[in-house]
């Protein structure tokens, strides 16, 4: 299989990592649709989110709020969504949560990936 997400993962391709712990990773997105657009991924291969089980889910769930709380505070902003596609709108068939800063109020990226980055990197 050649997964984006998973050669990411496994270190074959480079990302820009603000997150990571046994079962996920964070990492900037690298056509963001607002200034930190960060993607939450599953270490573990799951094409979608009716494949995605309780355990996986919760701890997706609470590390968003960790990373909500990172975005909010370094970046200055007051609201963000939380997003998952499926089908067709599913570009990378790896299960992905989209945490997009203040989206619906800014609808595009002013500043670059590296900029951003600079900012959350640990």
């Amino acid at each position: 299989m050649d997964c984006l997400f998973c050669n990411i993962i496994n270190g074959t391709k480079e990302s820009k990592k603000i997150y990571e712990d046994d079962k996920v990773i964070g990492i900037m997105d690298a056509f963001p649709n607002v200034d930190g657009h960060v993607l939450l991924i599953p270490k573990k291969h799951i094409t979608d989110f009716k494949e995605l089980d309780s355990d996986t889910l919760n701890h997706m769930y609470e590390v968003s709020k960790t990373l909500t709380d990172k975005l909010m505070t370094k970046l200055d902003k007051k609201a963000i969504t939380l997003l998952v596609n499926y089908g067709e709108s599913q570009v990378i068939k790896h299960l992905h949560l989209h945490l997009l800063p203040n989206y619906g109020k800014e609808m595009e990226a002013k500043s670059s990936p590296d900029e951003i980055y600079d900012k959350l990197k640990k």
